[in-house]
């Protein structure tokens, strides 16, 4: 973890005041991450794959919903941190680029890549069949689904019928994973699921804490993470399912960055900066040996 920035623990209802728009340029003098990035050569072949247009810029423009501790989040300033964002300014600096971080709500970074008001998305995207009809996937990682509750609470994440769930808008946990289990539910003539949705995970999280809701279900580093932070607040609901590559969304077509950011991240992969920065984080288990493009199965 980053040792001299504040980490956050389990945000309470007053820390929703926390604005979810806003802007931070990595470009200006001593912002971006010099734990990983400022010691990071370029690659050339993989600048050669970059189209013009954003070697002309110099910049990445890169939507991220900072709110998924500790793959994304805001440090005491508002600006985005986390292991992502490392990993992220790391691959620009292979690309000779730089990173500006437009913050938004997890729903609206697709859209917005499809209307080109963003170069790529940062947001611990599972790579889907479905996403990968809109956009190209860069995959990176891998994370499962996982669960969380109250301490002392007992839910089957395979048997929760009738049971207040908590999940993020827009995340595949809230579209697919929870209606699968609450159908599931109803078809066996069992009470739905309550399915909770929030605009972030840290209302979620809340909710949870609060006791307004029976459990949480997000990506298993964030639910870990979670549970850590929460001074035993929250406690583990089942094991870890439905692995999923995490990719780092990107427009289709023949002027995408998809290819250049794919080389730079095998780049940072080859040279161990890669494998550094998740092992700082302590995310290293869904670590990949080769960074891959549109790998989604389901």
């Amino acid at each position: 973890m980053r040792i001299p920035r504040t980490l956050p623990t389990l945000a309470f209802l007053a820390s929703a005041a926390v604005l979810l728009t806003g802007c931070v340029d990595n470009s200006a003098a001593g912002q971006q991450d010099s734990s990983a990035a400022a010691n990071v050569k370029q690659d050339q072949a993989a600048v050669a794959l970059l189209p013009d247009s954003v070697k002309t810029a110099g910049v990445l423009t890169i939507g991220t919903d900072a709110t998924y501790a500790p793959n994304e989040y805001k440090d005491a300033n508002g600006d985005p941190i986390g292991w992502e964002v490392e990993l992220a300014d790391a691959m620009a600096a292979k690309l000779g680029l730089t990173t500006k971080y437009e913050v938004a709500k997890f729903d609206n970074i697709l859209p917005g890549i499809l209307g080109g008001k963003y170069d790529l998305g940062l947001s611990s995207f599972f790579d889907t069949q479905e996403r990968e009809k809109q956009v190209d996937m860069v995959d990176y990682y891998t994370a499962g689904i996982q669960w969380a509750t109250p301490a002392g609470k007992s839910v089957d994440p395979n048997n929760a019928c009738g049971v207040k769930v908590a999940a993020q808008n827009g995340t595949t946990q809230a579209l697919e994973d929870l209606p699968a289990k609450s159908k599931a539910c109803t078809d066996a003539g069992k009470p739905a699921i309550d399915i909770l949705g929030f605009d972030t995970q840290d209302e979620a999280s809340n909710n949870v804490v609060l006791g307004r809701a029976d459990a949480m279900t997000a990506d298993s580093p964030v639910i870990q993470y979670a549970v850590k932070q929460s001074g035993g607040k929250l406690e583990l609901a089942g094991d870890v399912y439905d692995v999923f590559f995490y990719g780092m969304p990107v427009a289709k077509g023949s002027d995408s960055v998809a290819k250049a950011l794919q080389a730079s991240l095998q780049s940072l992969l080859d040279d161990g900066t890669y494998l550094k920065i998740l092992s700082k984080w302590g995310v290293e288990p869904g670590a990949i040996d080769t960074i891959g493009l549109n790998q989604a199965d389901r």
